[in-house]
């Protein structure tokens, strides 16, 4: 038997105000091996930045289509500048890495890129596994600060390829 589409494994649901809790404790699970790396893990910095932007009018649930679990979340909105969405998160539970989830997610988030003929930007923790799923998604490395290292992609990248 062969496996099933990516399309028929998962599915995306909106988020609302009251699943803030436990995307914060997602988010810190994901987030707490990297940033334990670079000396930076604090509970309280990475409830009050999650508090700052969180959206959920801008964020869907990444689903299991199978079981119903929610997988993980992502952020992505559009920017003031125009024609830039910008992917601000994208985690999926430890359990859950690995699997495809995060390149489908990517799939569909490239495919509402093209659709509005957007570039997408993003930024990664410095010494995060994330950097290399970027990359290996076609994201361009743009700039460095401190802790963080942002991408850029756009479809013309694709053409090139």
């Amino acid at each position: 038997m062969s496996p099933a589409p990516a399309s028929l494994k998962w599915r995306l649901e909106p988020v609302v105000e009251a699943d803030f809790e436990s995307l914060l404790a997602l988010r810190i699970a994901a987030l707490q091996e990297s940033l334990e790396r670079l000396g930076r893990f604090d509970p309280a910095r990475a409830r009050a930045r999650f508090q700052a932007g969180f959206e959920p009018a801008f964020m869907q649930h990444i689903v299991s289509a199978e079981s119903g679990q929610r997988l993980g979340f992502f952020t992505v909105k559009p920017r003031p500048e125009g024609q830039v969405l910008r992917l601000e998160h994208l985690y999926l539970s430890p359990a859950a890495q690995g699997h495809g989830a995060g390149s489908w997610v990517m799939e569909q988030i490239k495919r509402q890129a093209r659709l509005s003929a957007c570039e997408i930007s993003l930024g990664a923790l410095k010494l995060s596994r994330a950097n290399d799923f970027y990359q290996a998604h076609g994201f361009q490395q743009v700039a460095e600060q401190e802790f963080d290292v942002e991408y850029r992609w756009n479809p013309a990248m694709e053409l090139r390829a």
